[in-house]
C-alpha cells in the first residue's frame, strides 16, 4: 500500500507540473518540482501531443500558427522531462492518417519538423546527456529531405545510451505490427525460426521499439480530450497507465 501511494503521489506531483508547462494553471509553483524527485518516476513515458489544429482554430488563429506554437510547448516540455531524470521519452508527431491532411497544411508541418529536428541536432544537450534519438514509423514515406535529418540525427547519437528519444512520425501502430509479422513470416520461412518458437520476444524484436532497453511506456499521456489511443504503440502499451487530459495541447 505504501508503494503504491508513493507512485500515485508521484504521479500527481508528475503531471501536476506537466499541466503547469502545458499552461493549463495560471501560475507555477516551483516547488512542485522538487517534490516531483521525491516519489518514483515513470521510467519510459509517451506523449500524443493532440489538439494543434483544434486550439488554433478555437482562437481563429491559422492551424500553421497552432503547430508552431505546440512545437515550441514540446521543446520546452521535453527540456524539462529529461532535466527531472526521465530516461525514455516517445513523443508521437505526425500519423500516418495525418499525412492525408491537405498539401499546404502538410508542406507547413514538413518545414517546421524540419527546423525543429535540425535545432536537435546542434543541441549540445544531446551528447551531453548520451541521448540516442531514433524516429519509430513508416519514415521512408516522408520528404527526402526529412528523412535526411532524421537519419543524421540517428547517427549521430547511435551510439549512447544513458537516455532515449523516440519521435513517432508516420507512424502507425496497426502497420507497425503488419511490418512485425511480416519480419517474422520471413524469419520461417528462411529456417531461422521454427512457428513453434513465436512468442512476446520474438514480436518485440521486431517492432520499432527493439532498441529499447524497456519498450513499454510507464504512463502515456495524450491531451485533446480524446479517450483513446488511435492505435499508438498497440503492443507497447498492454499494460501502460493511461491518462487523458481534457485539453488542448499548446494550452
Amino acid at each position: 500500500m505504501g508503494l503504491h501511494t508513493d507512485f500515485d503521489k508521484g504521479r500527481r506531483a508528475f503531471t501536476d507540473t506537466l499541466l503547469q508547462f502545458s499552461g493549463i494553471y495560471s501560475f507555477y509553483e516551483k516547488h512542485l518540482e522538487s517534490e516531483i524527485v521525491k516519489f518514483p518516476l515513470p521510467n519510459h513515458l509517451a506523449i500524443v501531443l493532440d489538439g494543434n489544429r483544434r486550439w488554433a482554430k478555437f482562437h481563429l488563429l491559422d492551424p500553421a500558427f497552432g503547430h508552431n506554437y505546440g512545437a515550441d510547448k514540446a521543446e520546452e516540455l521535453l527540456n524539462w522531462i529529461h532535466d527531472i531524470g526521465v530516461k525514455i521519452t516517445t513523443l508521437y508527431i505526425l500519423s500516418t492518417e495525418n499525412l492525408e491532411r491537405k498539401d499546404q497544411e502538410l508542406e507547413n508541418i514538413y518545414k517546421l519538423l524540419e527546423i525543429k529536428l535540425e535545432r536537435l541536432y546542434n543541441d549540445e544537450r544531446v551528447h551531453n546527456r548520451r541521448m540516442k534519438i531514433k524516429a519509430i514509423g513508416d519514415t521512408k514515406i516522408l520528404p527526402k529531405r526529412l528523412q535526411e535529418i532524421l537519419t543524421k540525427l540517428e547517427e549521430s547519437t547511435s551510439e549512447y545510451n544513458s537516455m532515449f528519444l523516440n519521435i513517432a512520425i508516420a507512424y502507425g501502430g496497426q502497420k507497425e505490427l503488419i511490418e512485425a509479422i511480416r519480419k517474422i513470416a520471413q524469419m520461417a520461412k528462411q529456417g531461422d525460426i521454427q512457428v513453434n518458437e513465436i512468442d512476446e520476444k520474438t514480436i518485440e524484436s521486431c517492432l520499432y521499439t527493439s532498441h529499447l532497453p524497456q519498450p513499454s511506456p510507464d504512463l502515456i499521456l495524450r491531451t485533446s480530450g480524446e479517450k483513446r489511443l488511435s492505435g499508438f504503440l498497440i503492443w507497447q502499451s498492454a499494460y501502460s497507465e493511461l491518462m487523458f487530459m481534457d485539453v488542448f495541447w499548446p494550452e
